[in-house]
């Protein structure tokens, strides 16, 4: 571990297993208030969502990210004013963060029962 990692490691107040539920809620939450509200068309889609997986590949301790989104709210008929904005209820993503040997995986998809995108742990190795 470097110097930095040691300083910032300083000043957590928690284990381990927390820490990487906190990288992994910081991720999942760049996602949805960095990129809602993007416009994109279909000629778009495929690079928005390659852009979104890569801008969180960068951040510390991430090891994987993929981001999906539904092409059902995309219009059939465009023309060059057809384009639409990303929503939160459009984003499925999952990312994986290891810290210090725990490792995790969060997604965030639109969840019908509930109405609203629920970011959540859907994976945890310690």
């Amino acid at each position: 571990m470097d110097g930095r990692e040691d300083t910032a490691s300083a000043r957590f107040a928690c284990t381990d297993a927390e820490r990487c539920a906190f990288e992994l809620g910081i991720k999942l939450a760049t996602i949805y208030h960095q990129f809602v509200g993007t416009p994109f068309d279909s000629g778009s889609i495929s690079a928005l969502e390659e852009a979104i997986a890569r801008s969180i590949r960068v951040q510390p301790y991430v090891t994987d990210a993929e981001v999906t989104i539904d092409r059902s709210r995309i219009p059939e008929d465009e023309d060059v004013y057809s384009y639409v904005s990303l929503t939160g209820d459009m984003i499925d993503a999952k990312v994986t963060v290891s810290y210090r040997g725990v490792t995790m995986r969060g997604e965030m998809r639109y969840d019908n029962d509930l109405g609203y995108p629920l970011m959540y742990i859907s994976k945890k190795r310690c």
